[in-house]
């Protein structure tokens, strides 16, 4: 039986992310750092090279976006900009394998996807699930890890801050409809579990590597097979050309280029599964009694101004950020300049795309001259509040703090 820390319990989150198999580091970083360089008689060393595109996201803005390796791609800071949807050219990238040949996409209609654990199981290709229905939802998609930098013990993994999520509009056909079309649930299972379709290294043991997760039989009610992202076919990048969309859950949840969906009474028995993705205690190992990475908290983190460190006029600003619930709506957002001692409530802008999308909100203020910390908080329809501190686990996942994702500027 999985007991939830105090402060997860509370807000009913169902725990656990993604991070697992760093140890993969099979998907090489792509590219090495240039050499520091002493510019002239000077001491000062340069700063090390960009590290360029891998490959297969080589469409990707270069100056929206933090080459970590060839399997991580961060979203910076301060280019998520003023509209609700990630365009997909600066959305960050995570694998936790490097991704099938490109050549799956050669015939994306061929792909195919077999369901088992309903009345009449089948296998059936991408052109068969168009032919059955189509919806569009908008999401946030968040890898489990985001703000893994903030954790003072230097969790091993990707140092992401603030920049491995966004908010994405899918199309595809929702679980729900797929599993009414072949004759409903077999029995009554307890989980909905995807396989990813990446192909394994030989030699190994496929349940060490094999990208198979298991969520909540609940979570197929909003869940997606989705084959388009942002109104274009789905890239190899970001899972195409078919991924699973398991709304309000963290990244490793919605298994890209998925090739099998079951609904099964065991979690799977995959390493990713047992005991990678699991809100581990400081000083524990993991173990498959621990909470596992699933629903995200209520979140929010300033966008501007000051993004950049530039320093700012003193006078009238606009604070500008985005904030979602997890598994619930947004319901406020408030946001400080003194790091969180004084409040004021901002304003939500833009479209209001579900519950499961971002709200973006602003709030004009005066900026005095000094230093300040720009902090936001934001509370869903649920009452569940962002909460002021971390919780300290192993693998630094699901940092939801409000006070670590924090923007120091200066004013003058």
């Amino acid at each position: 039986m999985e007991t939830l820390p105090p402060n997860l319990a509370r807000r009913r989150l169902l725990a656990g992310s993604a991070g697992a198999l760093a140890a993969v580091g099979l998907g090489a970083t792509g590219a090495v750092c240039a050499t520091d360089a002493v510019a002239n008689t000077t001491a000062t060393k340069a700063a090390p090279a960009a590290k360029p595109l891998p490959a297969y996201a080589a469409w990707k803005d270069a100056d929206s976006v933090i080459v970590h390796s060839a399997n991580t791609i961060e979203t910076k800071r301060s280019a998520f900009g003023d509209g609700v949807i990630t365009p997909s050219r600066q959305l960050y990238v995570r694998n936790n394998l490097p991704p099938p040949a490109a050549s799956v996409l050669d015939d994306r209609d061929a792909w195919t996807i077999e369901i088992v654990g309903v009345e009449q199981p089948r296998t059936l290709t991408v052109g068969d699930l168009k032919a059955l229905g189509v919806e569009t939802l908008a999401t946030v998609l968040q890898c489990s890890g985001n703000g893994r930098g903030f954790f003072p013990h230097k969790p091993s993994g990707t140092p992401w801050e603030v920049g491995a999520a966004g908010c994405v509009m899918w199309s595809g056909i929702s679980v729900r409809t797929l599993v009414e079309y072949l004759g409903g649930l077999k029995g009554k299972p307890v989980y909905m579990t995807g396989t990813g379709g990446e192909v394994l290294p030989e030699g190994l043991d496929p349940m060490s590597l094999l990208v198979e997760r298991s969520v909540p039989r609940e979570a197929m009610q909003d869940a997606m097979l989705a084959w388009e992202m942002n109104n274009e076919p789905l890239s190899l990048a970001h899972g195409g050309p078919l991924r699973l969309i398991v709304p309000g859950y963290t990244g490793v949840n919605n298994v890209k280029y998925i090739k099998r969906l079951a609904f099964t009474d065991e979690q799977s028995r995959a390493k990713i599964q047992q005991t990678g993705y699991r809100l581990t205690p400081m000083g524990a190992k993991s173990s498959p009694d621990q909470p596992s990475v699933w629903a995200m908290e209520p979140k929010s983190w300033i966008t501007a101004p000051g993004t950049d460190g530039q320093a700012l006029k003193a006078g009238r600003a606009v604070v500008r950020g985005v904030a979602f619930g997890g598994m619930h709506a947004v319901k406020r957002v408030e946001v400080s300049i003194d790091g969180g001692k004084t409040w004021k409530e901002a304003s939500l802008i833009g479209p209001d795309l579900g519950k499961y999308a971002w709200r973006q909100f602003a709030l004009p203020i005066d900026l005095p001259a000094g230093q300040h910390t720009l902090v936001s908080r934001v509370e869903d329809t649920a009452g569940n509040v962002q909460v002021e501190k971390r919780f300290e686990n192993v693998r630094g996942y699901i940092n939801s703090s409000w006070q670590d994702h924090g923007l120091a500027v200066n004013v003058s």
